[in-house]
């Protein structure tokens, strides 16, 4: 089997529902959202991320090709300055009237150690590059997040993560980083040197300075088979902390309106190669939004029909090199909210997650994802000294997402939940310096670096208390 799509759709059994007779979803539901202008009334051309949901009309963009270049730009910089990654993120933190700062010109290995199993990388490098760059020299990441096209900066920033109880969140590998500062000054910082700063701006959101270069403390490049398999959802919840355990990354997608849901995960082998097909989830994807379109409003028909065309299917097994098998592409946009809880609380609110939007949002299609990260010690990390289970629930572009801050949102909040930086929340620097400990101490770095604030636009500004002056 080539592909997740017949594990979770049971082939296209759910294609021919169409015949079924029901109105449905009314068609005009599907427009296209209008995009803005492709230009502002002084010719600026636009930015917008991935998904659609932030854009901006930069005065200057700007592609320094090496650290000295990037040093020289930071002092004359039309404020504020925004790092942009791959933009998918979906919260607004790349968005500036001043100037935009891509680092694609600053990409690939630097250096590596192979007895130390260690990587220097330019910040820039997307993780589509990164995984076979360090293939070749027989290395890893530890932990790799489901997209594989943010760069590596970007990643670091917002606190992208994997999966696996014994797994940090990629920033949890950086052992050094390189950091450009609002006034040019270039910063080495580490556990030993600028410590303050290593921990204040490892998951930095890019408001700390410019990463310019990265070393990662890897692992030797092993083979992995990957299984995904159709359970029960009230089965998986209920032997949910025990399978992760089993296993060296687990994670599962809940399927709503059927019952069941794909449980995913991955453990070192040495069997032979049996490399993943082309990739379907466009086409998966799209069929649940088929059976959503034509059973929207007779959910608990919708629900019997999914669980009886979804029966005995049989697992999908891929083994390959890790890289190759834990990030995907990810071609069907969408919209998305994560928070990251306290792990002993993950499958209990997952339970009432589920029953709020089989309930109070049935035009909701797409999976709703659940990880385990382990904790440590960056000080804007979401996993902060907390092992945690995130939580992660998503709208079609062109669907409402309202629903995630009405009916999901606060039932993360009252467990204690931390946002993924890049996902839609909506909390500001209040409710921020409560659920982090070194809050106080990680915004007195900040303003230490950058006291004319320089690097906040207006989101940044809500989110650390701050105003520009």
């Amino acid at each position: 089997m080539s592909s997740r799509r017949k594990v979770l759709l049971g082939g296209a059994g759910l294609l021919a529902l169409g015949g079924a007779g029901l109105a449905g979803r009314r068609a005009w539901l599907d427009r296209e959202p209008q995009p803005p202008a492709a230009t502002d009334a002084r010719g600026r051309l636009l930015w917008s991320n991935w998904s659609g949901t932030e854009s901006a009309y930069p005065a200057v963009r700007a592609a320094p090709a090496n650290e000295a270049e990037l040093a020289q730009l930071m002092p004359r910089a039309a404020a504020p300055i925004r790092p942009v990654g791959a933009g998918h993120s979906f919260t607004a933190l790349v968005p500036t009237e001043g100037t935009m700062l891509a680092l694609d010109r600053m990409s690939g290995l630097v250096s590596a150690d192979r007895e130390l199993v260690t990587a220097t990388v330019r910040a820039g490098t997307r993780l589509s590059a990164l995984g076979p760059a360090l293939a070749g020299i027989g290395q890893e990441m530890p932990n790799l997040p489901d997209i594989n096209k943010q760069t590596l900066a970007g990643a670091l920033a917002t606190g992208t993560h994997g999966t696996g109880k014994d797994y940090t969140a990629l920033h949890g590998a950086v052992t050094a980083m390189r950091l450009v500062l609002p006034d040019g000054t270039v910063r080495e910082c580490s556990r030993d040197a600028n410590a303050d700063l290593f921990h204040a701006a490892r998951v930095g959101l890019g408001a700390f300075g410019v990463l310019s270069e990265v070393t990662l403390k890897n692992q030797p490049l092993a083979r992995v088979r990957k299984v995904v398999q159709l359970v029960d959802t009230d089965e998986l919840l209920a032997s949910w902390p025990a399978r992760a355990g089993q296993h060296r990354n687990a994670e599962f997608l809940v399927l709503p309106f059927t019952g069941k849901s794909a449980l995913i995960t991955h453990d070192v082998t040495f069997d032979p190669v049996s490399p993943r097909g082309p990739d379907q989830d466009a086409d998966t994807l799209m069929s649940l939004k088929r059976l959503r379109d034509l059973f929207e409003f007779t959910p608990e028909l919708r629900k019997s029909l999914a669980s009886r065309l979804l029966a005995d299917v049989p697992p999908e097994v891929a083994i390959d090199e890790g890289w190759k098998l834990l990030s995907n592409e990810r071609p069907v946009r969408f919209k998305e909210m994560e928070y990251h809880l306290p792990v002993e609380r993950q499958v209990e609110v997952l339970r009432e997650v589920i029953r709020r939007i089989e309930s109070g949002a049935t035009d909701v299609f797409f999976p709703i994802e659940a990880r385990i990260i382990a904790p440590d010690d960056a000080w804007l990390s979401p996993f902060y000294q907390r092992a945690s289970g995130s939580i992660a629930v998503h709208a079609w572009y062109k669907d409402e997402h309202d629903w995630m801050f009405r009916l999901i949102e606060p039932l993360f909040r009252e467990a204690g939940g931390r946002p993924h930086w890049g996902k839609l929340h909506s909390l500001g620097a209040k409710e921020l310096a409560v659920l982090y400990p070194m809050w106080g101490e990680a915004m007195a770095v900040r303003r230490s670096i950058d006291p004319q604030g320089r690097m906040l636009n207006p989101h940044l500004e809500r989110l650390f208390g701050e105003a520009q002056v």
